[in-house]
């Protein structure tokens, strides 16, 4: 029991990192790679698994993070349709959701969304963000926000592992 314990919190380690790689990589080049979004899901699909083996986490509540992350990928591909988000922004935001479940759904968006505004306002500002060092006070090319994503997975992680 004690190493499914231990690979659910390297599932929470890895999915840490991996929103860290996605929001740095999303500063630098405005971009988000598919693998990095696959792997979130991948270290879900064990981290979920494990949990159900611990008796930690009831299949149920497995259903309902599949749901909260496909709602969350059906609104954001409306947003990416009408050129409001990135499609790499919307697939990781939606495998976020995954942990995030419906316990930390309104929390996990809630950071994002207001991360995601102070680096907006920031950026108008006339803020040096990331490498590229955008700065021009106005948002050209759009909103890199795949840091904010961070942030609030970020979050997530963090209860995760404290519950």
């Amino acid at each position: 029991m004690a190493l499914l314990a231990l690979l659910q919190v390297c599932c929470v380690a890895a999915f840490a990192f991996l929103l860290v790689a996605a929001g740095w990589q999303d500063l630098r080049t405005m971009r988000i790679a598919n693998g990095l979004s696959l792997a979130i899901v991948a270290s879900f699909v064990v981290w979920a698994a494990a949990g159900v083996g611990l008796g930690r986490l009831a299949p149920v509540q497995v259903g309902w993070s599949l749901a909260c992350a496909a709602t969350v990928l059906a609104l954001g591909t409306a947003a990416f349709a009408t050129g409001a988000v990135g499609g790499g922004d919307v697939k990781l935001l939606a495998a976020a959701s995954l942990f995030a479940g419906p316990t930390h759904q309104f929390d996990f968006l809630a950071v994002t969304a207001i991360v995601g505004g102070l680096l907006g306002i920031a950026i108008l500002a006339g803020v040096r963000i990331g490498p590229s060092g955008r700065s021009e006070g106005v948002l050209p090319g759009g909103l890199p926000y795949g840091p904010a994503i961070a942030a609030g997975g970020l979050w997530v992680a963090a209860s995760l592992v404290t519950v």
